[in-house]
């Protein structure tokens, strides 16, 4: 399931499927692999870190 997903990437998963429904209109389809658990992890660091 998703949110068994979210908790095996050590992800809270209420914030990640928050975040994911805000984003996911608007973000292209070739770039929907962004929003998966394993790669929003990355671009959550990296956008804490800048």
């Amino acid at each position: 399931s998703l949110i068994g997903t979210a908790k095996l990437n050590d992800i809270d998963p209420q914030a990640w499927l928050a975040d994911v429904l805000a984003r996911i209109a608007d973000i292209p389809q070739n770039r929907l692999h962004e929003l998966l658990p394993w790669n929003w992890r990355a671009l959550e660091d990296q956008r804490q870190a800048a």
